[in-house]
């Protein structure tokens, strides 16, 4: 018997927590993170209407919808092509606040991941103002702050999510 394996390239998850949400820090996460003229998801027009300006539709409020969990979460994410990442990732949590990630391959040496992972993070606290990011191999973008304090999957985690804004005025 011949087995074939093809090596699978694993992706490195790095989210930071943004308590409050405002149309310009998503605007200026988008701007920096997501190619937006080829962003991979239809529903990201869907996104920018309802979020950064603040324009609801009827259509667009169902394009999010199909986003959310069958389970009934009220929190949605949104997987994007990267300018310079894998994956450029938006999620709204049940709570209303956002959790920015970013995806990048994993390197097989665990050093090597957990010193990329705290790069990572480090560089969205730094450029989203944000006091709270964690990272993992294949983490699922946390949906809810339940989710966020889970450490099941998490390799590399970073302060504690405010209830307040995070996001300076």
């Amino acid at each position: 018997m011949v087995i074939y394996a093809a090596s699978v390239q694993l992706c490195l998850d790095a989210y930071v927590w943004v308590a409050d949400p405002l149309p310009r820090v998503l605007d200026r996460f988008i701007s920096a993170y997501v190619d937006a003229d080829d962003p991979g998801d239809e529903r990201f027009a869907a996104f920018r209407r309802v979020y950064l300006l603040g324009a609801v539709s009827d259509a667009d409020v169902r394009a999010l919808d199909e986003l959310r969990p069958e389970s009934g979460g009220g929190g949605f994410s949104l997987y994007l092509r990267g300018r310079d990442h894998s994956q450029a990732i938006i999620t709204i949590t049940d709570e209303g606040a956002a959790v920015l990630g970013l995806s990048v391959q994993a390197s097989g040496d665990l050093a090597v991941t957990l010193r990329q992972a705290e790069e990572l993070i480090d560089h969205l606290l730094e450029d989203f103002s944000c006091v709270a990011g964690l990272a993992g191999v294949e983490l699922p973008p946390p949906q809810s702050r339940s989710e966020w304090d889970d450490d099941g999957l998490v390799l590399l985690r970073v302060g504690a999510p405010s209830v307040e804004s995070s996001t300076p005025a």
